[in-house]
């Protein structure tokens, strides 16, 4: 795929979207087989109700999950990937395989500010990052 402008609002939206706090890893934890609201909040650490609950909502709003009811007493809710929402696979897949060859797994949890301070750090002080699995791989 040709990319013929700097700016796509399609592609700016899609991306907002699912780059949301959260969105993402709540899609694949469905594609990974979570139906139920409190599997998806066990497998994404830090995510509260409210949260999941406001996401769920978004993405069911822009198709991406639909919500199930069952009729039983007391009802049960389930979810699941629409079309709309399985069709995002590759991306996650591509994402994903992006992430474990060039994310270095001691950046994970640390929040933008203290990645710059880290990197600061070491380029004030000559020190060199550790080399990682992930820096190994970069290559």
């Amino acid at each position: 795929m040709e990319m013929d402008e700097a700016f796509c609002p399609l592609y700016h939206h899609a991306v907002e979207l699912i780059g949301r706090r959260w969105s993402a890893a709540i899609v694949r934890a469905l594609m990974a087989g979570c139906t139920r609201f409190g599997q998806i909040r066990e497998v994404v650490p830090a995510l509260s109700d409210t949260m999941l609950a406001a996401r769920l909502r978004e993405l069911e709003d822009e198709g991406i999950v639909a919500r199930q009811v069952s009729a039983d007493r007391p009802p049960q809710v389930s979810y699941a990937l629409t079309a709309k929402g399985a069709a995002l696979k590759p991306a996650v897949v591509a994402l994903t395989e992006w992430a474990e060859r060039w994310v270095d797994p001691a950046d994970v949890g640390r929040t933008r500010s203290t990645a710059r301070t880290g990197s600061a750090a070491r380029a004030v002080s000559g020190a060199r990052p550790p080399v990682t699995g992930a820096s190994r791989r970069h290559g």
